[in-house]
């Protein structure tokens, strides 16, 4: 009861004290006629301006929503190649963003061009609402990067590598030691640090990897593929602090061909090809872009061409694929899709095996939206 009336007292100052008594009147074991008196007029007159205070600034704050990260109108050019098409890209603060696209999409001159590691022929970006220049190192300071390729020294142990790079961020030794140890705590890497990288397994260094890009703490954390070549159980490792991180404040920005990653962990999703975002929104929102709704396996069932068309014309059916008795089919997001093909096989007479309904994954909205065809 203390707790809940707490914030009063910085809302109705002048009646401070008597909100205070009337905090601990619930735990009083006699309370007075005048006491059960002045609460009642107190809540009775304060607690609707008081719900609307509270709730009214929570409603607020989940209301303002500050992008981290604005990309307008990205254009970088190689010659005649244009890399980046008038990008246009949004990051809200908290968020972990997947950045999805085909070899050759962007994606990677994207941050290069957010990082100023390259010049870029038009359009602006800013993160945290200061323009990115290659000299503006106050930005710099709050962005961690944790690259596809392992990025440390077989000269150094585990623990000589965070600090290293951790001091080019907090040159203040003992502030450094401390977050050192937290991402060594955090990685799980204690039992390794005076070891070094090359007698680490794939996924120890993966591990070094993220501990050196997320030891001072960043804002922002770009996560180019990092979990390449690991293990599941690496794999799952990596993921749970990439979603603890998240948790601890700061905003990701995660990229991956492992689209079953993306979906687990991340809250939007933006998928680029061509040098620009041609879809954007959540897990569920891509979903509802694509036309399949559903995909029907049944294996062991023979069916004759008159069978094939037969389903094809049923409705919702717009794409069958029928190869060594397996039968495929994909509907629209209508319902009871697989009821009626049941029920035209059992009027068919038409036995079958083992029966799977599918809904879409991102992996099926990422080939229908970038297509199927393989790029270098």
């Amino acid at each position: 009861s203390r707790n809940l009336h707490a914030p009063l007292c910085g809302i109705f100052r002048p009646n401070s004290v008597a909100v205070a008594r009337y905090g601990t009147l619930i735990q009083a074991k006699s309370p007075t006629n005048s006491d059960v008196h002045l609460a009642e007029r107190l809540f009775q007159t304060r607690s609707k301006l008081m719900i609307q205070l509270l709730y009214g600034e929570n409603r607020r704050r989940k209301s303002v929503s500050t992008n981290i990260v604005q990309i307008k109108n990205l254009v970088k050019r190689y010659g005649d190649l244009v890399a980046l098409d008038h990008l246009n890209l949004s990051i809200s603060e908290g968020e972990v963003f997947g950045l999805l696209g085909p070899n050759g999409s962007g994606k990677t001159t994207a941050i290069n061009c957010m990082l100023s590691l390259l010049k870029y022929d038009k359009g602006s970006i800013h993160i945290f609402g200061e323009e990115m220049r290659p000299d503006n190192y106050k930005v710099k300071q709050q962005i961690g990067i944790v690259l596809q390729n392992v990025a440390v020294f077989d000269e150094l142990t585990v623990y000589e590598n965070i600090d290293y790079f951790c001091g080019l961020y907090v040159p203040d030794k003992r502030k450094r030691k401390e977050l050192v140890e937290e991402a060594i705590t955090f990685t799980d890497l204690n039992d390794y640090r005076k070891m070094r990288p090359k007698k680490l397994s794939g996924g120890l260094l993966r591990r070094l990897n993220i501990a050196c890009g997320i030891a001072h703490k960043p804002r922002l954390i770009i996560m180019d593929e990092p979990t390449v070549a690991v293990d599941p159980q690496s794999r799952n490792k990596i993921l749970e602090g990439i979603q603890k991180l998240n948790e601890q404040g700061s905003t990701i920005i995660y990229t991956s061909h492992y689209m079953e990653e993306v979906e687990q962990i991340c809250t939007r999703i933006a998928i680029m090809d061509h040098g620009h975002v041609i879809a954007s929104g959540t897990k569920e929102e891509l979903k509802k872009m694509i036309k399949t709704g559903e995909t029907i396996t049944i294996e062991a069932i023979p069916l004759t061409s008159e069978n094939l068309a037969d389903i094809r014309a049923l409705p919702h059916v717009f794409d069958l694929h029928y190869e060594e008795q397996i039968l495929t089919v994909r509907c629209t997001g209508a319902r009871h899709n697989l009821i009626r093909l049941l029920n035209y096989l059992q009027s068919q007479d038409i036995s079958f095996g083992q029966v799977s309904s599918e809904l879409p994954t991102l992996n099926d909205v990422f080939l229908e939206i970038t297509g199927k065809q393989l790029r270098d």
